[in-house]
Order: structure tokens, then C-alpha cells, then sequence
């Protein structure tokens, strides 16, 4: 969530260009400073400020990799493409694996095809 004075900052010298399919609003400056860019941002919907929330084509547009903004049917989506997925690291969702122990700390028998090495 936006702090006073993210809201305050963007309110002054924001313009809104956009929004995701999570519901973050993506801003630049109203102008640019005389020799520079325009200054680009996000303000994250609620869940928190993470990084790893914005989709790659708003994520090519924030870091001036590209000047077109993402169109809403902006590129051809395949059968195979997953929706973006925040990275889910220290979160509930994470990976554990088998003999985590937030998953019980209790892994398969082994099944007899591991020959420990010994120096000769």
C-alpha cells in the first residue's frame, strides 16, 4: 500500500498510463527533466509491495528496456503459457521439498541404488 507520500508525489507529478491484471497502476512524469527520461513507477495493488508481482511486459516498460506500454491484447497468448505468478518464496505457496520440515521432516525409504563412495 502507498505510503502519504508516494500518494502525494504521484498525485503532483504522476501520470497514470496503465494498469495489470493484478490491479497495479503504473505511472510516469508528467515531464522530464531537461537532458533526462521521464521517470516511470508502480504503485502496487494491495498484497504488499513485491517486486516480483509485476508482469514482464509492464517489467521491459519500467526498466526503459522498451517504450510502448502492453496493450491489452498485446501479443499472442498459447495454450502453454501460464498466467504470471509472483515469486511465492518464504510465502505458504512455496516449494518444499519431500523431508522439509514444514512438510513433516519425513522423506521416502531409500530404494538401495545409492553405493557410498570410500577412498581406497
Amino acid at each position: 500500500m502507498a505510503n502519504a507520500i508516494t500518494r502525494w508525489t504521484t498525485w503532483l507529478y504522476g501520470e497514470r498510463v496503465g494498469e495489470d491484471s493484478q490491479g497495479n497502476i503504473y505511472y510516469r512524469s508528467k515531464s522530464a527533466p531537461a537532458g533526462g527520461r521521464r521517470r516511470r513507477w508502480v504503485v502496487y495493488a494491495k498484497g504488499g509491495d513485491e517486486a516480483s508481482r509485476v508482469p514482464p511486459e509492464f517489467h521491459a516498460w519500467l526498466h526503459y528496456t522498451t517504450d510502448e506500454l502492453p496493450s491489452k491484447d498485446a501479443g499472442v497468448r498459447y495454450v502453454w503459457q501460464q498466467e504470471h505468478e509472483a515469486n511465492q518464496t518464504g510465502a505458504p505457496g512455496a516449494y518444499r521439498p519431500p523431508g522439509h520440515t514444514l512438510r513433516g521432516g519425513a522423506r521416502d525409504k531409500a530404494t538401495g541404488d545409492y553405493e557410498a563412495w570410500t577412498p581406497e
